[in-house]
């Protein structure tokens, strides 16, 4: 386990923390976050044989804040820099909601010739805005509030937003009060430049490449249209979450999928009582990208039984089940 820094072109010194031996998995946060928003997700993987990097995007949280240089082109670049730098091969890549852009938009401009696999859980979508080609956009006006929200009170606003974030607003929900705080002080790290920027880069949506695309309901307004983001990544991977909420995706058995060699197997995996549902399935759809590890799907392994929280365990059972 390590902790350490590159510095780009610019000049900027970009954070990463760098966890494991195997198979590099490099995952990028979304805004306004850092890479302890991955902690979950890297301790599990890390923890089964891979090689964990993720690193704080410029202007967020341990990483440089310089003036210029917060839009999606360049932090393509950092993270082509910080691949280059550690000599990543066979990657997979790994972005979360901007953090997806950022990656889509690395196997734009720098190839594929580095990477394995790439997924995208909640991206951006190509063009968030509306506008005449894209009726279906959030309107301008929502992003100005984004940013007028930001800066009139950023620490009221964070804790505004992570109501939304994690889906404490909805019925029924269960978030605890450490959870948003964690948002809080996580999003408190990032510059007030660099966070009013970045809402600009991802309400631009992002341009790329074939690869697995997520989404569900839960995530941000305007990406419950999967299909949306299959416009411009060609023909990819995509499983399809429209119009169905977490519980039911977490509550809902997997339906068998198909393949040339006929239907998969179904092996199991465990997954640590300290998550919560959202990191479980977070988790899980990396499992399912990680196909090839024996480690995490050893059959005899499984230790799911009913416990106080029925809900979360039928989460956790149905869950459990992924693709080798």
């Amino acid at each position: 386990m390590s902790t350490s820094t590159i510095t780009t072109k610019d000049g900027t010194r970009i954070f990463y923390k760098d966890w494991g031996t195997g198979q590099p998995v490099v995952f990028s946060h979304g805004w306004p976050l850092n890479a302890d928003a991955w902690d979950d997700q890297t301790f599990f993987v890390a923890s089964h044989g891979y090689r964990t990097i993720a690193h704080d995007r410029r202007g967020h949280g341990r990483s440089s804040q310089p003036w210029d240089g917060n839009d999606m082109d360049t932090y393509a670049d950092d993270l082509a820099a910080l691949i280059d730098t550690l000599n990543l091969r066979d990657a997979v890549l790994v972005g979360h909601s901007t953090g997806g852009g950022e990656v889509t938009r690395y196997i734009g401009r720098h190839g594929n010739s580095r990477v394995a696999k790439a997924v995208l859980v909640g991206a951006i979508p190509p063009l968030m805005l509306k506008t005449a080609a894209n009726p279906g956009g959030l309107p301008i006006e929502a992003f100005d509030k984004l940013r007028a929200g930001l800066t009139a009170d950023r620490s009221q606003f964070y804790k505004d937003l992570s109501a939304p974030f994690f889906g404490a607003n909805r019925p029924g929900a269960q978030v605890s009060q450490g959870i948003r705080d964690m948002f809080w002080l996580w999003s408190m790290q990032v510059g007030l430049k660099a966070a009013f920027d970045c809402i600009k880069a991802f309400r631009d949506g992002l341009h790329g490449r074939p690869a697995e695309v997520r989404h569900s309901d839960p995530d941000h307004p305007r990406r419950r249209r999967p299909d949306r983001a299959d416009r411009c990544l060609g023909p990819p991977l995509l499983e399809d979450r429209q119009g169905r909420d977490l519980e039911d995706l977490c509550g809902r058995a997997p339906r068998p999928h198909q393949h040339a060699q006929g239907a998969v197997q179904r092996r199991s995996v465990v997954l640590p009582e300290v998550l919560d549902v959202a990191a479980r399935r977070s988790i899980v759809q990396l499992c399912r990208v990680l196909k090839n590890s024996k480690s995490l799907c050893n059959k005899d392994d499984l230790t799911c039984k009913r416990s106080r929280s029925l809900a979360l365990r039928k989460a956790f059972w149905n869950d459990c089940e992924m693709e080798v």
